[in-house]
């Protein structure tokens, strides 16, 4: 049996997109989110680190990037690393590390880091539970988000009904509902490649 074709960087950025347009805004996952992917503001990029070592030095590349580039041209990040932390536990468990990268660079305050995955479930949840899909993306990624963005978003939007609003949505649109969508997880990579 032969082994699946590896996506090409445009096409792990056309899912990423897919997911975008289809579930956070067409859903309204994320009140947010439309305003910046029409204008053009959030940046998709895929890093090809084999190891979580190498996804840290990413990541902070970006966050410097981030940094020092106007919020009209991008106003936020999504790295995304389909080479590495392809199981969930391997994932969770590299997370306080990229918080640890945001305190080091000094930009704890202005940039938060959400996280997204493909096999993502909450502590309290089941594995089908659709509630999990809110942050259920077709590649590992790691979302770097401005704070003054947040913060604008939130005046205009108030954030605190927004994760019972999502539930509710998404167990009215049901599993047969969100497979109508055509979001797709990838594969997880190679366990040799997943630990953190």
């Amino acid at each position: 049996m032969s082994e699946p074709p590896i996506p090409s960087d445009a096409d792990i950025i056309a899912a990423m997109r897919h997911w975008v347009d289809k579930a956070v805004i067409g859903l309204n996952l994320c009140p947010f989110a439309k305003a910046v992917q029409v204008k053009g503001q959030v940046r998709y990029v895929v890093s090809h680190a084999p190891t979580a070592e190498a996804l840290l030095t990413d990541l902070k590349a970006e966050l410097e990037l981030l940094q020092a580039t106007p919020p009209e041209q991008i106003d936020n990040t999504l790295l995304i690393h389909p080479k590495v932390l392809g199981e969930f536990l391997d994932f969770q468990a590299f997370l306080p590390r990229t918080n640890a990268v945001l305190k080091k660079a000094r930009l704890v305050g202005e940039i938060q880091i959400a996280s997204f995955h493909p096999q993502y479930q909450f502590a309290d949840s089941e594995p089908d539970a659709l509630s999990n899909y809110t942050n259920r993306a077709p590649y590992p990624t790691q979302h770097l988000l401005r704070e003054a963005s947040i913060a604008r978003a939130v005046e205009a939007y108030p954030t605190d009904t927004i994760y019972e609003r999502n539930i509710e949505t998404l167990d009215q649109l049901g599993q047969a509902g969100w497979d109508k969508l055509g979001i797709r997880p990838a594969p997880p990579a190679e366990p040799s490649q997943s630990a953190p």
